[in-house]
């Protein structure tokens, strides 16, 4: 088999989620089909030579999917291809492409055991780099065979969403969103009837993608105060070896942009322009790009980010604020059990102090399976039943966005005081924020609010 001819990759040859796509292609508009559609390669001699070869092939309308692992009981290798098929009818509509205007375009998957027998089948060509997990090339990818199910099928999508985009959009943008979007539009759950694909860019519980470890690296980052902030991910770039850091920071960033209210009709419309090398700047150039408040929502975004992060319901208000005046009577604010960080709408005053006295009763998560679920009701203190990163959960949390923590780090909210009544002085000139400790995957069963005082107390 004659060597392809291979340019300089543009992305991630190894690593986490290690996936490139190596053609310099000229940038097209992604809200169009391609005026001159990329044809499919005849793929059909290279299954040929894999069944000659002892290969086994799974086909599917969009996927050929050639391996060496021997049949295993209940490994679901013959449900990637359906499974690749439906994720690629909800990638065409991220897109606005027609799916059935691309109802022939088809990507041969290399699922590898033993990369030698592929070698030896003319399937494994010698230019391609000796990948850790993945590797794609136009409309062929290639993937090692891995211990566990469910991360087999994310890095099966992962390396053909890079099949698409770099097929069907000619897809050259920078690195961050070349994997970011890779790592969005793979990540899923399956669910009981068809189509079973079901893409949760954020997932709602660790169990649907074992192994994958985004979430989990973000909060170790954000605790070693080593997280980067949007202009670093935005400056990440390509390298032969990916890192579990680079492409977790990547997924957040195209998860935190096609998901925030503020910033999901910019990213769309950066999508719709050419996916070229001047992505990055279009998007941050785009009329409704505030790029100060970006900032501070990725920090934010970053902080708070869990399982079952639900954009609607951790969007922060971050208004300046009403000055709070020193003999003003008590405020009378209520916080919500089934939201994040809640904006008062009161401006305290640096060095000052501050009473609180918070009452009232909310119900903040449930536990047992669905028949015999018992409710959790909470008031200000919390319940020791359940803690949440450090704390009761249902505890009330009293605090300031903090541009400079004093453990170095992204910026955070500082938290001034906690529970049902307490003293604290204010950390800056700034507005105050309360919130119900609880985990995101919980708000959605959550309800209730507190009752909070907050009263300026005499110097």
């Amino acid at each position: 088999m004659a060597k392809p001819t291979v340019s300089k990759p543009r992305g991630w040859a190894a690593g986490f989620f290690p996936a490139v796509f190596v053609a310099a292609i000229a940038p097209l508009a992604a809200a169009q089909p391609p005026a001159e559609p990329a044809a499919t390669p005849a793929l059909r001699p290279l299954v040929a030579r894999a069944t000659q070869a002892g290969l086994r092939v799974f086909r599917g309308r969009h996927l050929m999917l050639v391996t060496d692992r021997p049949p295993r009981d209940g490994d679901g290798l013959d449900q990637l291809p359906p499974i690749f098929d439906e994720a690629f009818a909800v990638w065409c509509r991220h897109y606005g492409l027609d799916p059935a205007a691309h109802a022939d375009w088809q990507a041969l998957g290399c699922l590898v055991v033993d990369r030698d027998r592929f070698r030896a089948a003319g399937l494994l060509p010698d230019a391609v780099p000796d990948f850790t997990n993945g590797y794609c090339w136009l409309h062929r990818f290639w993937l090692a065979d891995q211990s566990n199910g469910d991360y087999r099928r994310h890095l099966l999508l992962h390396e053909g969403v890079h099949a698409f985009t770099t097929t069907l959009l000619k897809i050259d943008t920078p690195t961050w969103y070349t994997e970011g979007i890779a790592a969005f539009l793979a990540t899923h759950r399956l669910v009981a009837t068809a189509p079973r694909f079901q893409q949760t860019p954020i997932p709602a519980v660790a169990t649907e993608v074992e192994q994958l470890g985004r979430i989990e690296t973000i909060a170790r980052l954000r605790a070693a105060g080593e997280a980067p902030s949007l202009d670093d991910v935005f400056q990440l770039r390509p390298t032969l070896h990916g890192t579990i850091t680079s492409y977790a920071s990547a997924w957040a960033a195209v998860a935190f942009l096609a998901g925030h209210p503020r910033y999901a009709a910019v990213l769309a419309a950066a999508e719709r322009g050419p996916l070229d090398a001047r992505f990055t700047a279009r998007l941050t150039k785009h009329p409704g790009w505030d790029e100060a408040a970006a900032r501070r929502d990725f920090d934010a975004f970053t902080a708070d980010l869990d399982y079952g992060y639900e954009f609607e319901r951790m969007t922060i208000d971050w208004s300046p604020g009403e000055p709070v005046d020193a003999d003003a009577p008590p405020l009378r604010i209520v916080v919500r059990a089934d939201r994040g960080w809640q904006n008062t709408g009161w401006r305290l005053r640096a060095g000052q102090q501050y009473r609180l006295r918070a009452s009232g009763r909310c119900v903040v998560g449930t536990v047992g399976e669905a028949k015999k679920q018992t409710v959790l009701e909470s008031e200000a203190d919390g319940i020791s039943i359940d803690w949440y990163r450090g704390r009761p959960m249902g505890r009330l949390l009293v605090g300031q966005w903090d541009e400079t923590p004093d453990s170095g780090g992204r910026p955070q909210f500082q938290i001034l005081a906690e529970g049902a009544a307490a003293t604290f002085t204010a950390a800056s000139d700034g507005p105050l924020f309360l919130k119900i400790n609880n985990r995101p995957a919980n708000l959605s069963a959550s309800d209730g609010q507190l009752a909070v005082d907050i009263v300026s107390v005499d110097d």
